[in-house]
């Protein structure tokens, strides 16, 4: 097999990968900081893909223009969502925390199927087929903007968290919750806040995805597992465990499908998940508890 298709094939992979980070990055950030697992995080995210689907196909709005639209629609939903339904479940034991937030799957999933039918609904842009042509390979350039709003949202993301006063108070309660209540921060508003940017990326990975994949109602399960999957190669509570996560998942279904069968690339996932738990527990990026 020529070295330039194996580049190639590696390559797409690095550039989905990075979407997939994206997605990630959202259930690390609210796991690092609020401590609870987000069960529900594909599915949110499959409500975002028909969304941008809907809107396409009702109006013709590329996708790429909902994008801030979704995020800040997704920033108030997690707000709302944290506060008046997760926020009184902080306390209680795990597997109140779980059955809560796969009852909220569950709901999305069967409202999506009730709503759009079980059949897959895509997106067709007039770029779709369009690439880049580096050498002698070919990129194709829907990826390739993909992968560019992906590493701009998390720059963003990053930003929050590193300048603004309210991303050092959320930083402040994932270090020292005590203290920080003791200093006099609002900690169910920064939880709020910490899970709408959350699910802001979520939102915003789903609504580039619909670009790449196809969607259904039964695709958010299969994009929560695939996000913890990504958060635990990459360390929980890591935001560049979580984006170098997905890269690595990325890469390897790409590699699956061209050396094996498409159909593979879940068990080469579940092989590096693996792998990393086996040579390192606590993830790559994973600090020992």
């Amino acid at each position: 097999m020529p070295f330039e298709v194996v580049l190639n094939i590696i390559l797409n992979g690095l550039l989905t990968g990075l979407v997939y980070g994206l997605m990630a990055l959202g259930l690390s950030v609210i796991f690092g900081v609020v401590r609870i697992v987000n069960f529900a995080h594909g599915e949110l995210m499959a409500v975002a893909m028909y969304a941008a689907v809907i809107s396409f196909a009702a109006f013709g709005v590329d996708p790429l223009w909902m994008l801030v639209p979704v995020a800040l629609a997704f920033f108030g939903l997690g707000y709302v969502l944290q506060r008046g339904l997760i926020n009184p479940f902080i306390n209680r034991p795990e597997h109140s925390q779980f059955m809560l937030l796969l009852a909220v799957a569950l709901v999305l999933v069967n409202g999506l199927l009730v709503a759009f039918g079980p059949d897959a609904r895509n997106v067709q842009v007039d770029y779709s087929l369009d690439s880049y042509e580096i050498g002698s390979m070919l990129v194709d350039k829907v990826r390739v903007i993909c992968a560019v709003v992906s590493l701009a949202a998390c720059a963003v993301l990053f930003a929050i968290f590193r300048f603004t006063g309210f991303g050092k108070a959320i930083r402040a309660c994932a270090d020292n919750l005590a203290g920080a209540r003791i200093v006099g921060l609002n900690v169910p508003h920064l939880y709020g806040l910490t899970f709408g940017l959350g699910t802001a990326c979520v939102g915003v990975a789903g609504v580039l995805l619909t670009l790449l994949v196809d969607v259904t109602p039964s695709s958010g399960p299969s994009y929560t597992l695939l996000a913890f999957i990504i958060v635990i190669i990459g360390g929980l509570g890591s935001m560049v465990g979580a984006l170098a996560g997905g890269v690595l998942i990325g890469v390897s279904e790409s590699v699956a499908g061209l050396l094996i069968t498409p159909s593979a690339k879940s068990m080469l996932s579940f092989a590096l998940l693996i792998l990393v738990l086996a040579i390192r527990p606590q993830g790559l990026f994973g600090k020992r508890s």
